[in-house]
C-alpha cells in the first residue's frame, strides 16, 4: 500500500508571539527572541510567525492608547532589529 503522500505536503510553522507587558530588555533577547532568529535562518521551517500577542493590552489601555502604541513600538523594533 502506498503512503498518502501527506508527509510530503506538510509544512513546517512556527507559530510564537510576546504579550507587551513593559519596555523589552536584554532578558528578551537571550531568552526568546535570539532563539526564534536562529529557528528562521536554520532553513529548517517553511513559515515562521510572531507575533505580539496581547488583545487584553488593547482593551485595558483604551482610554490611554499611547501607552499601548509605545509598547507595541518597542516591541515590533527590536523585532525587526534581532531578526
Amino acid at each position: 500500500m502506498q503512503g498518502s503522500g501527506l508527509e510530503e505536503e506538510m509544512k513546517k510553522t512556527i507559530l510564537t508571539g510576546d504579550r507587551p507587558t513593559g519596555k523589552l530588555h536584554v532578558g528578551h533577547y537571550v531568552g526568546s527572541l535570539k532563539r526564534r532568529v536562529e529557528l528562521q535562518n536554520s532553513g529548517e521551517y517553511d513559515d515562521i510567525y510572531i507575533m505580539i500577542a496581547d488583545a487584553q493590552a488593547l482593551t485595558d489601555n483604551a482610554d490611554n492608547p499611547e501607552k499601548f502604541v509605545k509598547t507595541f513600538r518597542s516591541c515590533s523594533g527590536l523585532f525587526v532589529l534581532w531578526t
